[in-house]
């Protein structure tokens, strides 16, 4: 894309009072941007506003701003960490969009993206609380690396928690830990070598972060290291111009997109009010799958999950039971190539090399647990015990990853792949 051309899409998006809808009016009416601003007044009249017609004719120095900001911030990009302009319109705009109401007119794009628009992936949307439990947290994670580990590309928004741990885990899945991924980039590298590919072309992508800030910030700041890791094996994207600051209606916005990249959406702990129910509704209406993950009764993170699983979403407990559930949908074109990929094996039930190690009074103290979150009364009405032990024991079985504490006093026993 040529500077005139980035500064044409900026200018039509930037202008006051032209939002993604009238932008998609003018495109339709006029053509490219250029030919959109080229028009005369009395042209643009028949489409928008008077105010809109002179906001098109004129360019503000916030936007000649932007324009060179954003022309610098796109010859940053090198063979291995892309950055892109993504228009509607152009061939290499993600088609699944295309299927929304109100598609994107412009994506950032930075990473991974040349193996994302040439790979085709099937994508999965994984969605949750940013404050989930540490049972929370986990199934993410494994969920996430079994999905990844499949073929399957994670789409998330990189918030705290649930998301979070959804890039973690699909990152790991393609990169491994830090201990492995130096020599599975070089086994990765040598095999791309002798099929005369790119390297990440020969392994795909992991994950899409579709953030509600521009790609020049991280929001959250605790997630920068999540960010690189995830440019080096996904992509993150983002409608919003450089430099657009965490504002909390942009978050909703970004919703829509991640639903719509993807061909189902996972929710893995949501309270009623949470805005991965949002995610989930935007999802049904695009007509997507819902997945969730059931929880305790007594959760408020569980709520959500429950609540739609009532309304007809699919009640899974494992990566392979989403794995199974769409690729026994009518195959289109984006899931064809599900068929090769290769299913998730399930795990043995068989107890951990922790548990095996308790002692019967640790096991014991893991039944009177159960899997709802309890605290110290309960546990002592349920086994007998004094306060003093219960102490000495739960902390025993937290060091060995057995239990989590909750605020409030409380702790939950964790489930053990």
């Amino acid at each position: 894309m040529q500077r005139e051309e980035v500064a044409a899409w900026l200018q039509l998006l930037q202008a006051s009072g032209v939002g993604g809808d009238t932008a998609r009016r003018l495109l339709a009416a006029f053509g490219l941007p250029q030919q959109v601003l080229a028009q005369s007044t009395a042209s643009l009249r028949q489409v928008v506003s008077a105010r809109q017609a002179a906001a098109l004719q004129a360019c503000s120095p916030e936007t000649e701003a932007l324009i060179e900001a954003t022309w610098q911030w796109l010859q940053q990009s090198t063979a291995g960490m892309q950055r892109r302009l993504l228009v509607l319109g152009s061939p290499d705009y993600p088609q699944s969009l295309l299927n929304m109401a109100d598609p994107p007119v412009l994506l950032y794009a930075m990473g991974q993206v040349e193996c994302w628009l040439a790979q085709e992936q099937p994508c999965i949307a994984v969605v949750g609380s940013r404050n989930p439990t540490p049972q929370g947290q986990s199934n993410a994670h494994q969920f996430c690396k079994g999905l990844a580990a499949a073929g399957w590309v994670v789409v998330s928004g990189m918030a705290l928690g649930v998301d979070s741990a959804a890039h973690e885990g699909a990152v790991q899945a393609v990169a491994g830990d830090a201990s492995t991924a130096k020599s599975k980039a070089v086994n990765a590298a040598k095999a791309a070598m002798a099929a005369n590919t790119p390297a990440a072309m020969a392994t795909g992508i992991a994950t899409i972060a579709v953030v509600g800030t521009g790609l020049d910030r991280v929001y959250p700041k605790q997630n920068r290291d999540l960010a690189h890791r995830i440019a080096q094996h996904g992509v993150l994207l983002s409608e919003q111009p450089l430099g657009t600051p965490p504002l909390p209606h942009h978050f909703p916005q970004r919703n829509r997109i991640i639903a719509g990249l993807s061909h189902g959406v996972l929710v893995v702990e949501a309270a009623l009010q949470s805005g991965s129910l949002i995610t989930a509704r935007l999802a049904i209406e695009q007509g997507r799958e819902v997945f969730a993950i059931p929880g305790s009764i007594h959760a408020p993170q569980a709520k959500g999950c429950h609540a739609l699983i009532r309304q007809g979403a699919k009640l899974v407990e494992t990566a392979q039971d989403i794995l199974e559930e769409l690729t026994s949908l009518p195959r289109t074109q984006a899931l064809a190539h599900t068929a090769a990929l290769p299913l998730v094996p399930p795990v043995p039930a068989a107890p951990s090399l922790a548990v095996a190690r308790c002692t019967a009074e640790q096991a014991s103290l893991l039944e009177a647990l159960g899997f709802d979150p309890v605290g110290l009364d309960a546990l002592a009405a349920r086994t007998g015990w004094s306060a003093a032990l219960l102490q000495a024991q739960l902390l025993e079985l937290e060091l060995e990853g057995l239990v989590a504490s909750l605020p409030g006093g409380l702790f939950q026993r964790m489930a053990q792949s």
